[in-house]
């Protein structure tokens, strides 16, 4: 189906309901969305989300939504949603707020039952990006524990980055944006800003990360020269990939290998925002190139890597959310080449922040908006 006629079927079924302030049941707003491979069904799971940024799956099948204002909701299989207490208070300054969500990967046994968390936090100087975890009460958060809080406070609020991703040895990834106004604190070693970092479940620092030894380079990180890495999953094989904002276009599909440099600013695809003029080199000397630079001012958010017999014929395809874009991309790979790129939606659900495969297989997306949305896309049998 054309894109045109797409939107004109999504605005028609939209005219016909109401987007109170609750979640809703599941509704079908396209069906018969044609791909490559499968027949899609959009459907939306719930309304009323202020600016949602991350959602986790609990294991009794409702589901965790963070809203960057510092809300967390919960919303039970009905489409029911209520919000919790006890979130800190968070930096909601431009990009800031309530970010990223994760569970324990023993999440379930009681002990390890932690629901991880990144926020804004306000301070001196401004505000940084910080991983928290926390209890699941009945109706709020319990027992808090900071356990990483970025080493400089600082200003202006943006490029906070923010993705968390279990590895299979139990360490936890996390991104952290350059910040924004100094782009060069990539490149400093001694700098949490333009990272990924891998902690352990306490928010100690591994053993074997790969900088312990340099005396220049903060333990904390697993890669330095990254712009705004804000898609971040792990794949079924182990390997880590992110998805990293670049400047005026030149965003990245990265494989992110423990103690390499991304680049960010010495290397870029990407140009000013004033001058239109590009930004540094496109490759340089002990620095990692992408594996894919996404076409345009794509501005991706959300990372997975499909998996199971629901999406059969995109198992261990990359699906990529993109803000600005408004798209969902899939990716094919062999090796480090990108052999199938598809637009799957654009423009049908507004901002996508966030990718997930749930559970039950299917594909929920986060559409970041001031009445944002929480959909589903799942496949129609033939």
């Amino acid at each position: 189906m054309p894109v045109m006629l797409r939107r004109l079927t999504l605005t028609l079924l939209l005219s016909g309901l109401t987007l109170g302030a609750w979640a809703q049941a599941a509704e079908a707003l396209i069906e018969g969305l044609e791909s490559d491979h499968h027949t899609l069904r959009l459907e939306r799971i719930a309304a009323g989300l202020e600016h949602p940024w991350s959602l986790v799956f609990l294991p009794d099948g409702d589901l965790l939504v963070s809203e960057r204002p510092g809300r967390l909701a919960r919303i039970d299989q009905a489409g029911r949603m209520t919000r919790l207490e006890g979130v800190p208070e968070v930096s909601t300054r431009g990009q800031g707020g309530l970010l990223d969500l994760a569970l324990h990967p023993r999440f379930g046994d009681g002990e390890h039952d932690w629901l991880y968390f990144t926020w804004s936090q306000p301070g001196s100087g401004g505000s940084a990006t910080t991983l928290s975890r926390a209890r699941l009460g009945d109706d709020s958060l319990t027992h808090i524990e900071t356990l990483f809080e970025q080493g400089r406070f600082s200003a202006p609020g943006r490029h906070y980055g923010s993705r968390l991703a279990w590895l299979p040895d139990g360490t936890l990834l996390m991104s952290i944006g350059d910040r924004g106004r100094e782009p060069p604190r990539a490149q400093d070693g001694g700098d949490h800003a333009g990272s990924v970092l891998r902690l352990t479940d306490t928010g100690g620092v591994p053993p074997d990360n790969p900088f312990v030894d340099d005396a220049a380079v903060l333990d904390e990180l697993f890669t330095l020269g990254n712009r705004n890495p804000q898609g971040l999953t792990v794949a079924k094989d182990g390997t880590p990939w992110s998805t990293e904002h670049g400047p005026r276009t030149g965003d990245e599909l990265n494989r992110l290998v423990g103690g390499d440099n991304y680049g960010w600013p010495v290397v870029s695809r990407g140009n000013d925002y004033g001058t239109n003029q590009p930004i540094g080199r496109d490759s340089a000397p002990g620095m990692r190139d992408p594996v894919h630079v996404f076409d345009g001012r794509f501005a991706p958010s959300g990372l997975v890597e499909v998996s199971g017999d629901t999406f059969t014929a995109w198992q261990g395809h990359f699906l990529a959310g993109g803000l600005a874009s408004e798209r969902l991309i899939r990716l094919a790979l062999e090796g480090d080449e990108v052999v199938e790129h598809e637009v799957l939606l654009e423009g049908e659900i507004g901002r996508i922040r966030d990718v997930r495969q749930g559970p039950d297989g299917t594909i929920y997306l986060l559409e970041d908006a001031t009445n944002g949305a929480l959909y589903r896309l799942t496949p129609v049998a033939p």
